[in-house]
């Protein structure tokens, strides 16, 4: 699928902008190549490999999921070695979890013939994977499509990457930006993958995210894990925290600019912009979630910390009532309230909540609104976007959790995956 066709479109989904190809970036120090593996389904391209060039840092945030998968777990050995990462091997069709020791050696086997083949150690590989849960990965034919995936490998294979890593996503998720600072030109490019069993910590998802910044091992790691919260963190979809989600920042540092501490000059610019672009990710997650007809922005203010912000937030967001309603376009916005109160706040005190559907006042003090008018929250249930902003009087804290519409269709994908 050429990236002209799609070429700098708001494309199906809700809304999802995927970037012409003048607009994606080779992040020098970075090169993708790709091949067809059948690891589920025949004539379909699902193994990518990076190769990273010497010097490049990598760090990575993964899945809370007890079910860990076997390649997460060999991802957070492999870092903890602290060794040079210098490839990421990541296969679709099969999530290799729940598949006990013998697939944890499928990913060990994995990343020693990738280790072979590039005349590198083991420890400099990290493997993903994704997709169906407790059935065995057919590593033979894994191992057999490497090659075609390093003789396919080229620096601005970014865009056929984001095919590749999807599952039943419908459409690729692709960032990319140029950015001067320090007298360098630096580049951020990412793609990522997910579009149901979405919830941190993290969502389901696999995100990747290059660029040619250099910048200190401790301070990537502290970066990672701070933007994986402003973004991956912050999405929902379904409740449902899968055993595989990774995210993973490598910075090449072959710009030029290095930065190793958060005092430096340019370190707000760059931790802005590598974090805009990964909360963009998200959100193109949210907007291709499976069977999504409404992309739903979930503000919650006046909070006494972020805990029960977040709280408040989740319980609006993952309420299937809150989100049938809003499929259906029925203002029947009780469900808010009633999502608002058993959230986990023991002492809200419910009379100080303001609740806003768009800019339509909803609720005040705990009530219906005198003013508000059904056709008021009609009209602005029908759009694409929307925005539901709650006020619980308690404090200065805000926080924001994206998230979509339960539709006919969520049911279909999930109930046919397997076949």
């Amino acid at each position: 699928m050429a990236a002209s066709f799609f070429a700098g479109v708001f494309a199906m989904a809700v809304n999802l902008y995927i970037p012409p190809e003048s607009e994606i970036h080779a992040v020098p120090g970075i090169e993708i190549g790709i091949a067809e593996a059948g690891i589920r389904k025949a004539d379909r391209k699902d193994l990518t490999v990076f190769q990273l060039a010497p010097g490049t840092l990598v760090a990575g945030v993964f899945t809370q999921n007890r079910f860990r998968a076997a390649p997460v777990q060999v991802c957070e050995s492999h870092l903890m070695a602290e060794p040079e990462i210098r490839a990421l091997v990541v296969n679709t069709g099969n999530a290799n979890a729940g598949t006990g020791d013998s697939g944890l050696q499928a990913s060990q086997d994995t990343c020693k013939a990738l280790a072979s083949l590039l005349g590198l150690n083991s420890q400099q590989i990290l493997p993903f994977s994704t997709g169906v849960i407790l059935e065995p990965l057919p590593v033979d034919r894994l191992i057999a499509a490497l090659p075609q995936a390093i003789a396919s490998s080229k620096a601005d294979n970014w865009f056929e990457a984001a095919h590749a890593i999807m599952t039943t996503d419908t459409l690729p998720k692709i960032v990319s930006r140029r950015m001067e600072l320090g007298g360098k030109t630096v580049t951020i490019t990412g793609i990522s993958k997910g579009a149901g069993m979405i919830r941190p910590n993290m969502a389901t998802m696999l995100g990747y995210l290059g660029t040619d910044a250099g910048i200190g091992p401790a301070l990537l790691k502290d970066m990672t894990r701070a933007i994986a919260n402003r973004s991956f963190n912050r999405i929902t979809v379904d409740g449902d925290t899968s055993t595989n989600d990774s995210f993973i920042i490598m910075a090449t540092g072959q710009s030029g600019l290095n930065i190793d501490s958060s005092k430096d000059p340019h370190f707000a610019a760059l931790f802005d912009a590598l974090a805009d672009a990964a909360a963009e990710l998200a959100r193109k997650i949210v907007r291709d979630a499976e069977g999504a007809t409404k992309f739903m922005t979930i503000q919650v203010e006046q909070a006494k910390d972020t805990d029960e912000a977040l709280k408040v937030a989740y319980a609006v967001a993952q309420s299937p009532l809150v989100k049938t309603a809003f499929y259906a376009s029925d203002p029947n916005l009780g469900r808010i309230l009633a999502a608002i109160g058993y959230a986990g706040i023991a002492d809200l005190e419910v009379s100080s909540v303001n609740l806003w559907l768009g800019d339509v006042l909803v609720a005040s003090n705990g009530q219906r609104h005198p003013q508000y008018q059904e056709e008021d929250g009609q009209r602005v249930m029908k759009e694409a976007e929307i925005t539901v902003r709650i006020a619980l009087g308690r404090g200065d804290v805000a926080e924001t959790v994206y998230t979509c519409d339960f539709s006919h269709e969520y049911v279909s994908i999930n109930a046919d995956y397997r076949s």
